[in-house]
């Protein structure tokens, strides 16, 4: 069975945090972080190498293949910060029209400044999402 590359790591989440050289980012990164604990009510954890996840889900497809993976995340990228929203966008597109200036992946949500957005929306998206999760998957 193939394993995901992205897993939980001992990795300091302060230390990667404090070690963004941008100020702004790291304040950035810091409020969303502040979010996600609120939304999760889980302490981060580094996944890989870059990326902060908060609290985690059991998935099991069809195909017999199973894992876990963090509920929501964040990675402060050089070209923007990237906010993993887990459930994808299908769910949210009335947030998603309120939010403001952003691009997205399927499950990523890429924030090239922080005054492009609205931050009570990106709370509620947060929260919303770490809500679909739990009501579809097992989650700690």
């Amino acid at each position: 069975m193939v394993e995901n590359k992205t897993k939980p790591t001992k990795q300091s989440v302060t230390a990667f945090v404090n070690a963004i050289e941008d100020k702004h980012k790291r304040a950035d990164a810091k409020k969303v972080a502040a979010m996600m604990r609120e939304a999760t009510g889980s302490r981060a954890a580094m996944w890989g190498t870059n990326i902060v996840g908060y609290g985690r889900y059991h998935y099991q497809y069809a195909s017999g293949k199973e894992g876990d993976f963090m509920l929501v995340g964040y990675s402060p990228r050089k070209q923007a910060l990237t906010v993993y929203i887990i459930a994808g966008f299908k769910p949210f597109q009335p947030l998603m029209k309120k939010l403001g200036k952003y691009k997205t992946g399927s499950s990523c949500l890429y924030i090239k400044r922080w005054s492009d957005i609205d931050e009570e929306v990106l709370q509620q998206l947060i929260n919303d999402s770490v809500k679909h999760m739990r009501r579809k998957y097992e989650t700690s």
